[in-house]
């Protein structure tokens, strides 16, 4: 119980993340527990390695922490702002672990975790799933593309060696399909009123 006789469990993501400022081991704590399968199920598929996820997750809480008060709740929720902390660090550890091409077999088992599996429960939200739906309605060649440079981090060189594809084409895929997500992700954005 907290201190005003209130559950830390039911107070808001913000208040949670407030209180992780003062030090409070019981925010603290409460934090961690109520985000803590999202930054793991973010952490795991990017990396695809359950080890490395959690210390992508502890990293990802001491740099919540460490950063609390640049949270701006206008530019997102708590839960996307630490979302995003988590993928950005897998995405560094991704590029740091990289050490042979990525086979396009693997992709298409990407595309599957993003659209699917247990890793999906942990990673679905509101957004998450528009982001899933969009992608999906692309063409497979503008999806693979957008999702080794949008998840892995690679550069659209890279993207253009992995597919066998002239640097040009992998560009226009990338720039092709990042606009068509962003196209019909825009309606809901609008819609929401935050």
């Amino acid at each position: 119980m907290w201190r005003m006789g209130l559950s830390l469990g039911r107070v808001s993501d913000e208040t949670l993340l407030t209180g992780l400022t003062t030090g409070d081991p019981e925010f603290a704590v409460a934090f961690v527990r109520r985000f803590q399968r999202k930054v793991f199920g973010v952490a795991v598929a990017v990396v695809g390695d359950t080890q490395l996820a959690e210390d992508i997750a502890q990293q990802t809480f001491e740099r919540a922490w460490r950063h609390a008060q640049v949270y701006d709740p206008r530019r997102g929720s708590v839960r996307a702002w630490l979302t995003a902390i988590a993928h950005n660090l897998a995405i560094d550890a991704v590029r740091a672990r990289r050490a042979s091409p990525m086979i396009p077999e693997d992709l298409d088992a990407l595309l599957g975790v993003v659209t699917e599996t247990p890793e999906r429960r942990a990673l679905a939200d509101d957004s998450a799933e528009r982001v899933r739906r969009a992608v999906a309605e692309l063409p497979p060649e503008q999806a693979r593309a957008l999702v080794m440079a949008g998840i892995y981090g690679m550069t659209a060189r890279e993207v253009a060696a992995a597919e066998g594809v002239p640097l040009g084409t992998a560009k226009t895929r990338i720039r092709t399909g990042t606009i068509k997500v962003r196209a019909l992700l825009e309606p809901a954005e609008g819609g929401r009123g935050r």
